[in-house]
C-alpha cells in the first residue's frame, strides 16, 4: 500500500531531454507510490510543458518550471529534498553543487568536468550529509566487494568508431590500496558492446561483466574461489529504475532522525563515492594520454 502524500519524498527534475522523457519519467511512473515529482525544470518553457505533459497521469499536481526564475523557485522550495539532474556538462555541475549547498540531495546522469573535483571541495564541509549519486551501474560498485579504493593506473584508449564520440573503447590495469590487481576493459564500438571488471585477490577471483544472457541484458558475475571452484550469477539489467529507488530510498533514511527500521543511507552514495568513480576514470584517460603512464587516483 502507498505512504500518505506527506511522507513521501519530494523530488525536482532538472532538464526535459530525451533521457528524461524516456527513462526518466517512465521508471519515476514505475515507483509512483513512493515518490512525489514536484516539480519538472528546463531552459525553455515549451520543452517544460512538454515533459510535464508526460507525467500528468500520475502527478497530477506537478509544476511547470523553466528559465532562472523557474529554477530559482526549485532551489529556495524547502519541500523538494531531492533533486535530479539530467543536463550536459558544465551546466550540470554548477546546478548540482548549487543543489547541495541548499541541502538537497543530488542524482546526477553524467559527469566528466576538470574542474569539478576542485569545485566539490569548496562544498565538502556544508554539504557532507547528502547524497551524491554519479550515475552508476551495478557492474561500477564491485570495488565495494575488495572493501578498498583504487590507487594507480594505466590505461590505453582508442577512438575506433567517429560516429561516436571519443574515447570508444578503453582498457586499463588497476591498483589497490591493499596491494591487489585488476582490469577493467570498456568496449563501445562493437556490434556486443562490453564492460568488463576483474579483480585477482590472495582468495580468489572476483570477475563482472556486462552483456547478455539468453537475450537479457545484464551483468555476468564469476566468483573464482581459491579450491578452483567457479560459482555463476547473472543478475538482469534493472539500470535506471533500480538507481531512482536507491535514490529515494537514501532520501527517506537520511531525512529522518532514524531511518525507518534502524536502517541508514547507503554511505557510497554520497556524492565524495560518485566523485571516487569519476577520478578513477579521469586518471584513466590521464594515463592514456600520457602513453599509457601509470597515473595516481585523485584523493577524496
Amino acid at each position: 500500500m502507498a505512504a500518505p502524500d506527506v511522507m513521501l519524498p519530494q523530488i525536482a527534475i532538472i532538464g526535459a531531454g530525451t533521457f528524461v522523457r524516456t527513462q526518466y519519467i517512465p521508471r519515476l511512473r514505475e515507483i509512483a507510490d513512493h515518490v512525489i515529482i514536484k516539480a519538472i525544470w528546463s531552459r525553455s518553457e515549451e520543452s517544460a510543458k512538454a515533459a510535464v505533459e508526460l507525467a500528468r497521469d500520475f502527478v497530477p499536481k506537478v509544476e511547470c518550471k523553466w528559465g532562472d526564475s523557474g529554477l530559482d523557485d526549485i532551489i529556495q522550495d524547502s519541500s523538494i529534498k531531492g533533486v535530479a539532474v539530467v543536463l550536459a556538462g558544465q551546466v550540470q555541475v554548477d546546478i548540482s553543487l548549487k543543489m547541495l549547498r541548499m541541502g538537497k540531495h543530488v542524482i546526477q546522469v553524467t559527469l566528466s568536468d576538470n574542474t569539478f573535483f576542485s569545485k566539490l571541495n569548496n562544498v565538502k564541509k556544508c554539504c557532507y550529509k547528502n547524497m551524491w549519486n554519479d550515475y552508476t551501474s551495478e557492474c561500477y560498485n564491485r570495488p565495494k566487494i575488495v572493501g578498498c579504493e583504487i590507487t594507480a593506473v594505466s590505461a590505453i584508449a582508442r577512438h575506433v568508431d567517429m560516429a561516436l564520440p571519443p574515447p570508444d573503447n578503453l582498457s586499463a590495469l588497476f591498483q589497490l590500496e591493499n596491494g591487489c590487481a585488476g582490469v577493467f576493459v570498456m568496449v563501445v564500438s562493437s556490434t556486443s558492446p562490453k564492460i568488463y571488471w576483474r579483480v585477482d585477490g590472495s582468495n580468489g577471483t572476483v570477475q563482472i561483466e556486462r552483456g547478455s544472457d539468453n537475450g537479457q541484458h545484464g551483468y555476468t558475475v564469476l566468483l573464482y574461489k581459491a579450491d578452483g571452484h567457479c560459482q555463476r550469477t547473472f543478475h538482469p539489467f534493472s539500470g535506471v529504475n533500480e538507481e531512482l529507488k536507491a535514490f529515494v530510498h537514501d532520501i527517506m533514511q537520511a531525512t529522518t532522525k532514524e531511518g525507518v527500521a534502524g536502517q541508514k543511507a547507503e554511505p557510497r552514495s554520497s556524492y565524495v563515492e560518485g566523485a571516487r568513480d569519476v577520478a578513477v576514470l579521469e586518471a584513466m584517460l590521464e594515463s592514456s594520454r600520457k602513453q599509457g603512464a601509470q597515473v595516481h587516483v585523485k584523493k577524496f
